[in-house]
């Protein structure tokens, strides 16, 4: 058994429990290495030094998750202390056509909606005018 077809087997498992699949997790990753040594051939093992290869990359992929979530929780943060900081005050789109005073912001994948008194929304980012 290669390990491609162990891959796609771990991920479709993944996919089929709602997980992403563009995310590693230590059972992931503990599923493929088990399946992998389990399958592999018994008059060639594994090299220590391959084995050693994929913790290393592994704990790459772990910390570059753990940064990004770290890096999401401050942004998330950064977005309500700019969506604090505008409610009650005038803001303006960098074209002038909507305008208004802001009554509450709502935080989105985009940014931050800002929902003026009129109805309209705008999506605060360069070029807004804050006043």
């Amino acid at each position: 058994m290669n390990v491609t077809s162990v891959s796609s087997s771990v991920q479709g498992r993944s996919s089929a429990a709602g997980e992403s699949t563009a995310t590693a997790t230590y059972n992931n990753f503990l599923k493929l290495l088990m399946a992998q040594m389990k399958n592999q051939d018994p008059t060639e093992p594994m090299k220590s030094t391959e084995y050693m290869a994929q913790l290393a990359t592994f704990s790459q992929v772990e910390q570059t998750v753990q940064s990004n979530a770290k890096l999401d929780a401050l942004l998330a943060s950064s977005a309500l202390s700019q969506a604090d900081s505008v409610i009650g005050r005038t803001v303006t789109t960098a074209d002038g056509k909507i305008s208004g005073k802001v009554d509450s912001v709502t935080i989105t994948n985009e940014g931050a909606v800002a929902k003026l008194a009129s109805g309209a929304q705008i999506l605060l980012g360069p070029g807004i005018v804050v006043s």
